[in-house]
């Protein structure tokens, strides 16, 4: 029992601390953050999973937000973001 409550609270802690290292899609550019590059991606699913994609992307090159600045398709998505550190 003391091993799968241990496995549990690990397993929140390693989601937690992923949640706060991942980038955080934003609307407009956050005041006194500076653009530090943009990402492309493609999907052939929804615009859900393409806003994910962007996500990691932002997350992998060390942004701390990122701004969709196009996407378009229909049976396949493409996108842009802006991203902001």
């Amino acid at each position: 029992m003391k091993t799968i409550a241990m496995t549990i609270a690990a397993l929140t802690l390693a989601t937690a601390s992923f949640s706060a290292l991942s980038a955080t899609e934003v609307q407009s550019a956050p005041a006194g953050a500076q653009t530090i590059g943009t990402i492309s991606a493609s999907s052939n699913g929804n615009l859900t999973t393409l806003q994910s994609k962007l996500n990691a992307k932002a997350t992998e090159a060390g942004a701390t937000s990122y701004r969709i600045i196009g996407a378009s398709g229909e049976n396949h998505m493409y996108g842009t973001a802006e991203l902001y550190k």
